[in-house]
């Protein structure tokens, strides 16, 4: 099989993962449309509660001992009113945007599973199931978490800054200029570090997809784990997979953490430098005490906006990290379409044909050579040779799991390539070594591929696959639920269950890699008379280790190093005393 790789390639640059996420974001325009009015709205009424203390305090110090109390309750009632209304704003916003980002993340996770149903096998081979399994979770509740509360921070703090500013210039342009001095140096510390700390968040994910992909790769292979008491070795590989996505956690966050304080200080030296100036003037009656008193709040809300920016700006680049994981994987290539006429498979006799082949996973390393071979419709066709000769390669090829480099396969007589795939695939059933079943119950698990299949017909698959004594001694029968990946039952019981679920599916031509080899050989005798019977009529493929089981195949192609090297039944493959006398001999001698 092709070699498997924990990550993909290279993600794509940071700006267009942020124009593909507005992109995404445009569904929901009038939802966030609503939600920029609303802030606007909202931070306009706050801003107006600074003018509203100096107003107070004005009046207040005019008093010169008799202060005027009735109008000071009246401007702090309008303040209080005005923050009251801007806070239920704010909170109306927050929900707004928590049902977007929910939105956005169902969309999205929607858009990967149905990419995946749409990639080629061999983009499963190549990548770790842990790894794409990260990007549908963990980065999609990155983005989620971003859009629901970073995205509404920006949008308030620029209105806030924005009107902040206004408020402040229409106060004191003088006092403006100074506020404004640090805000240069802001912007190029903000911008210097964002190359800094993009580079070390999109390591961190790809760190979180290797340590996924290696948990989701030992936990399947618990028992094994066990068996071999590899258990302080796996944890050795795990600490240090885990100690490195730690450090690039730690080298992403301990550097963004820096961002807020640094920016604080920046700003700290604005409001040293507003409370300098502005005492020089209140000294010479050019400004007066409320002025003073409302221009300060300006400030900390024309700055705190900007600290604010800061404090999130890491958490936006692992949004964009965690976007271009995404969109990469969403712009991986999905198997090629069928060709603009080709047609659907049908009235199938099953008479398949190799011709010439050659095939091989990666660019100059061929697996298959030249190999040619016929299976006439309704014959056994064993498939035998050592590890690594090309045998589940055949299966591939015949599925159309992968294209030939050259040559041509073809069902009665027609090239695959000119037929629609699915056609093509659902004119096979097919029965693994490595066995799969779902959470469900025994009935829709057998019933698998077969809509609208009846009880009779599943009891039927069942018995014929010698499976039925055992469901009817579950306490639910036909209805008791298999736990994740079948943990509830045996490895030979659910490969049973496959083989039940292969025959109701009634297809003209059959797949079996090694079928029977999780069942003791008294089942599998029984099992291979009743495949005997169910198969009559179909074109069968049979790729098996054991030589035993397949002695009464009608051929059988002996493939090594990706050709068949011999062919025939095994009587007279046995006379021949080549390849295949050799096999048999180093498995029963």
């Amino acid at each position: 099989m092709a070699r498997r790789d924990s990550v993909m390639t290279k993600p794509k640059d940071s700006r267009g993962a942020f124009r593909r996420l507005l992109a995404y974001m445009d569904t929901f325009r009038l939802p966030i449309l609503l939600v920029a009015v609303m802030c606007v709205v909202s931070n306009i009424l706050a801003l107006l509660g600074p003018s509203l203390a100096g107003s107070a305090i004005n009046e207040a110090a005019a008093g010169q001992g008799k202060v005027n109390f009735d109008r000071v309750v009246y401007f702090a009632v309008r303040m209080l009113a005005v923050y009251a209304a801007s806070s239920l704003l704010t909170i109306l916003i927050h929900m707004v945007m928590v049902n977007i980002s929910k939105r956005l993340a169902n969309r999205m996770r929607q858009d990967i599973f149905d990419k995946l149903m749409r990639l080629p096998v061999g983009f499963f081979d190549r990548n770790l199931s842990g790894d794409i399994i990260s990007r549908a979770s963990y980065d999609v509740d990155v983005i989620s978490t971003c859009i629901a509360t970073d995205v509404t921070s920006i949008l308030t703090s620029t209105v806030t800054v924005a009107g902040a500013l206004v408020m402040m210039v229409t106060i004191s342009p003088l006092l403006s200029l100074v506020a404004l001095v640090t805000v240069p140096a802001s912007i190029a510390y903000t911008a210097h570090m964002r190359k800094l700390t993009q580079p070390r968040f999109a390591r961190r994910s790809k760190a979180y997809g290797a340590m996924n992909g290696f948990v989701e790769e030992q936990l399947s292979g618990q028992k094994t784990i066990l068996a071999y008491a590899y258990e302080d070795q796996v944890d050795e590989k795990y600490d240090a997979i885990n100690q490195t996505a730690a450090q690039a956690y730690y080298d992403a966050g301990s550097l963004g953490m820096t961002i807020g304080p640094t920016m604080g200080f920046i700003n700290n030296i604005s409001l040293s430098l507003i409370a300098l100036l502005g005492s020089v003037l209140y000294m010479n009656q050019m400004i007066g005490l409320g002025s003073i008193s409302s221009f300060v709040l300006y400030s900390r809300k024309f700055s705190g906006p900007i600290n604010e920016i800061a404090n999130i700006i890491n958490e936006l680049f692992s949004a964009l990290a965690a976007a271009e994981r995404v969109f990469h994987l969403l712009d991986q290539t999905e198997e090629k379409p069928d060709r603009e006429n080709a047609r659907a498979l049908s009235d199938v006799r099953g008479d398949v044909a190799l011709s010439h082949v050659s095939f091989g996973y990666d660019p100059g390393k061929t697996v298959i050579h030249d190999l040619s071979m016929r299976a006439d419709a309704g014959k056994l066709i064993a498939i035998v040779g050592p590890t690594g000769a090309g045998k589940t390669t055949i299966i591939n090829l015949l599925m159309r799991f992968y294209d030939v480099d050259s040559g041509a396969v073809t069902v009665d007589g027609l090239d695959i390539r000119d037929l629609r795939r699915t056609s093509l695939r659902s004119a096979y059933a097919m029965v693994l070594q490595d066995t799969w079943v779902f959470h469900g119950t025994i009935f829709d698990n057998i019933a698998y591929g077969k809509e609208n299949a009846t009880m009779e017909e599943v009891v039927a698959a069942a018995r014929a696959a010698h499976i039925h004594p055992f469901i009817m001694r579950l306490p639910e029968g036909y209805q008791t639920v298999i736990s994740e990946d079948g943990g509830n039952i045996s490895k030979g019981q659910k490969q049973l269950l496959t083989i039940a679920r292969a025959m109701l599916y009634n297809s003209p031509m059959l797949i079996l890699d090694e079928a029977t080899s999780n069942v003791d050989t008294s089942t599998e005798r029984e099992i291979q008379h009743a495949m005997r019977r169910l198969m009559k009529g179909k074109t069968c493929f049979v790729i098996a280790h054991r030589l035993s089981t397949i002695q009464n195949a009608d051929r059988i192609l002996v493939v090594n190093q990706g050709d068949v090297v011999e062919q025939g039944t095994h009587e007279e493959l046995m006379r021949a005393r080549g390849f295949y006398y050799g096999l048999y001999r180093a498995q029963f001698e």
